[in-house]
């Protein structure tokens, strides 16, 4: 049984005193109540009239708030400008500000003599002070700090891939205000607006001094109780317990989500097992769409320097280490990212200084990016309600492709509904039914184990065949790039390393990284007469060797790698004494490295009963040895 930590006296004491501190006012309220009188007291016509014009002034506060605050909230949340934090500073200072020194700032603002007053009332005949406007004025004045604050906190944490992806699917600037990030913001913006009304409800010195004590027309409640206290200290309790409880409530139904958090990073997912056979859904399914073909040049600059062509119907995997910059070649390519600037050709249009949402190039992000707060019927029609579809026909279209990827049953499932393997169908058919020109993979499969990967590849490559446009997958994973792509894309530090086939790159990597990703055994060095000199030390034998002095990589399979305990003889023209290092399964064989001071770490891969016989552990002393054949030299 698990016990629950124990508080330091040392700071239990204080922290219940702080309880009491808090908690003895309130304590005191209830005490004095007269609950036998108290139901006069709240239905008296000077506190009904007082209610009525507070839920009125509080009210129209929180729709001001509303109008004025979220804006503001979008702008300082997503948007870098000069004098951003004097700007933060300003929406908090009403906080921390004497609600009187307030009042006194609104009427030298807004008052008849002050900077903005005497316009207003020449102009509009509009007299803020001493009236119910001036009261709302104040109110918003000191509550709005709340809904901005709470409002900015939840788009802080709302990260940008989802607006991003809607952008990429067509949807204007506007329409993923109100179609994805208000809907996935709404804790936050609720919690900010039950803040802002409760705070307006109770607002007393800004009132006070802006808009004075006037019976029906300014006396709010918390006025109401002030002058109580002065003729009738029982109905002034009263009043203050409907107050106290109003806050209570209002607190309390918050549950603690002062800021709100975005419901993609509060949602668990309810992980569903994948379906036997849903994999691929039968063809008659598929959407009877005339095919179009739209052949891609892009010429990419900043960080990332270089040329990309290819025809339609072309699927290119992109690799390379990271912070080689393919994910920032895919946001270039979607004019998303300051890094880099791409001048894109799809077809027979230039796009370049078209916004994302006008590009026609759909990006699936590595987790999908599924809008939490809408079906998968409705995720997969996003991309065409936003180009105007009508809704019938959208959904129609969408259910098409959801049936075609085999997830269709899951139509009026929420995404925390599914597996990640249907997650990842999902986004797919999303962007497939867009209608791309252009489709950008980032890692698609990289969270799916084994199987599932397996099945949403053989889907993915059966449906790119019929793609007309040209498809980006940035992977780490050799059999995704062999498997579904015409082309491998390597990249290191923004640069082409090698644009190649699937089959050269493995037969001859230009690269350490991709060599190793690859499974090979991969040495950096300078060529020599008879072959490399590793930049790790000592000498290796190859049997068709490069110019000399030139940069070179020399490539090993695990499997040309002999293990051996004594020193061999015979044939083998690099031989390495060494240690086993670490041993490792690789399905139905062991990988083994194996460290030297001769020659760089070199894996083998070996038999389970061949390791048996040689009596391989961590620590055991090894000869090491690779014919010269063996090895592939590629120069650099």
């Amino acid at each position: 049984m698990n016990r629950r930590p124990r508080a330091p006296i040392v700071l239990a004491l204080p922290a219940l005193l702080a309880v009491a501190f808090l908690l003895l006012p309130l304590a005191g309220i209830l005490a004095r109540t007269s609950w036998g009188e108290l139901g006069g007291h709240l239905t008296s016509e000077a506190t009904t009239q007082a209610l009525t014009l507070s839920l009125i002034v509080s009210g129209w506060a929180l729709v001001l708030s509303l109008v004025l605050g979220v804006p503001l909230a979008w702008l300082l949340a997503r948007v870098d400008f000069p004098g951003k934090v004097f700007v933060r500073s300003l929406v908090l200072l009403p906080m921390v500000l004497p609600p009187t020194v307030g009042g006194v700032a609104l009427l030298l603002g807004f008052g008849r003599r002050g900077l903005l007053g005497p316009w207003l009332e020449d102009w509009f005949g509009i007299t803020l002070p001493f009236h119910t406007s001036g009261a709302v004025l104040a109110a918003t004045f000191v509550a709005m700090p709340f809904l901005v604050i709470s409002l900015e906190g939840a788009l802080g944490g709302l990260r940008p891939r989802y607006e991003e992806t809607a952008a990429s699917l067509g949807a204007s600037p506007v329409r993923v205000f109100f179609t994805v990030t208000l809907p996935m913001v709404a804790p936050g913006l609720a919690a900010g607006a039950a803040l802002t009304w409760a705070r307006a409800l109770g607002e007393f010195g800004a009132t006070i001094t802006f808009a004075g004590n006037l019976p029906g027309t300014t006396q709010t409640l918390p006025l109401q109780v002030y002058l109580l206290l002065q003729d009738s200290p029982e109905a002034a309790t009263s009043v203050s317990l409907l107050l106290l409880v109003i806050a209570m409530a209002v607190l309390l139904a918050l549950r603690g989500r002062w800021t709100g958090t975005p419901q993609a990073r509060t949602r668990t997912r309810e992980v569903i097992d994948e379906e036997p056979g849903a994999a691929v859904a039968p063809g008659g399914g598929a959407p009877k769409a005339v095919r179009e073909d739209w052949p891609l040049h892009a010429e990419v600059t900043g960080f990332n320097e270089l040329t990309l062509d290819a025809d339609a119907g072309t699927t290119i995997a992109v690799v390379g280490p990271n912070g080689a910059g393919k994910t920032t070649l895919l946001r270039a390519l979607l004019g998303l990212t300051p890094r880099a600037h791409a001048r894109l050709r799809l077809g027979g249009t230039d796009v370049t200084s078209l916004p994302a949402h006008r590009r026609g190039v759909a990006w699936v992000p590595q987790d999908g990016a599924l809008f939490p707060h809408l079906s998968t019927l409705a995720n997969t029609a996003y991309g065409l309600r936003a180009r105007g579809v009508p809704r019938a026909e959208a959904r129609r279209s969408a259910q098409e492709w959801l049936d075609r990827l085999g997830v269709g049953h899951l139509a009026s499932r929420r995404p925390a509904q599914v597996s990640g393997g249907q997650a990842q169908r999902v986004a797919l058919a999303r962007a497939l039914a867009a209608r791309p020109r252009l489709l950008l993979l980032d890692e698609p499969l990289a969270a799916l184990d084994q199987t599932t990967r397996s099945q949403v590849r053989h889907t993915l490559r059966r449906h790119l065949e019929g793609f007309g446009g040209v498809c980006l997958i940035v992977t780490h994973d050799p059999v995704e790039a062999v498997a579904l792509a015409d082309r491998v894309l390597v990249l290191e530090e923004g640069r082409t390393l090698q644009d190649a086939p699937p089959a050269e790159v493995t037969r001859h990597p230009r690269s350490p990284w991709v060599a190793r990703m690859l499974g090979r055994n991969a040495w950096t060095g300078t060529a020599t007469a008879d072959g490399l000199a590793p930049a790790g030390g000592g000498h290796l034998v190859v049997a068709d060797p490069l110019p000399a002095g030139a940069p070179a990589l020399a490539v090993i399979a695990p499997e040309a790698v002999s293990v051996h305990r004594e020193k061999p003889t015979g044939s083998p023209r690099n031989v390495w004494p060494g240690t086993v290092r670490e041993i490792t399964s690789g399905g139905s064989r062991l990988r083994v490295l194996v460290g030297s001071e001769h020659a760089p770490d070199l894996v083998a891969e070996i038999t389970p009963q061949s390791a048996a016989e040689l009596s391989l552990a961590d620590g055991v002393a090894v000869w090491t040895s690779v014919k010269a054949t063996e090895v592939t030299l590629v120069a650099l």
